[in-house]
């Protein structure tokens, strides 16, 4: 046989291409990681190879910090469940602890960095001011863990019904995505209030 048909068949054979959990798994990091590997090509164009690896790395650790979703650390997290079998969950706190080092270095020897793009000018507001705009820090690592969580289910099985832990807490996942982007448009809604000089309680 050949190597093809021996990729192939392994293809065929793979429950990540039979389980329709895991399936759907596998279709997601690949999104997520060509919009990962566009946004790198973009930027490498405009800055160079490595302002690109860099701008990208701390990109990427906004969405770790800003989004009550785990898809930026499930760029990590699943290469790690596939090759260590060690559960996303626990993979995700040592997510957390690259992004936190990376922006903890970056703004103490590099915060100039913060300027080549709109996103992360707002992330370095956000990280620079504790009071009020860590909550929306605080609620994403809620949602991402709760995102962590039932992805390790979809490892775990193979259809969708069978997703037990889903099904029983999914509305505090949805409640804590509710949170999120009610927090996130009053804050920004005070923010452009305050660079305009109004006071709504005058």
């Amino acid at each position: 046989m050949s190597a093809l048909n021996k990729i192939k068949s392994y293809f065929k054979k793979s429950k990540y291409f039979i389980h329709e959990t895991k399936k759907s798994v596998v279709i997601r990091f690949l999104l997520l990681f060509a919009i990962v590997a566009f946004y790198f090509f973009v930027v490498s164009m405009k800055y160079g190879i490595d302002q690109g690896v860099y701008l990208t790395l701390l990109t990427w650790s906004f969405f770790v910090f800003c989004t009550p979703i785990a898809d930026a650390g499930f760029l990590l997290d699943f290469p790690v469940r596939l090759i260590t079998k060690i559960r996303m969950i626990y993979s995700e706190i040592c997510v957390w602890i690259v992004a936190f080092s990376l922006n903890f270095y970056s703004l103490m020897f590099n915060p100039g960095v913060y300027e080549k793009t709109l996103l992360l000018r707002v992330f370095r507001y956000i990280l620079l001011h504790p009071f009020p705009y860590w909550a929306i820090i605080a609620i994403s690592a809620v949602g991402t863990f709760f995102s962590v969580y039932f992805g390790d289910e979809l490892i775990d099985v193979a259809k969708h019904a069978h997703r037990k832990k889903y099904h029983k807490h999914r509305k505090w996942h949805k409640l804590t995505i509710i949170l999120f982007i009610i927090l996130v448009a009053a804050l920004i809604y005070k923010h452009l209030l305050t660079e305009l000089g109004i006071n709504i309680f005058i």
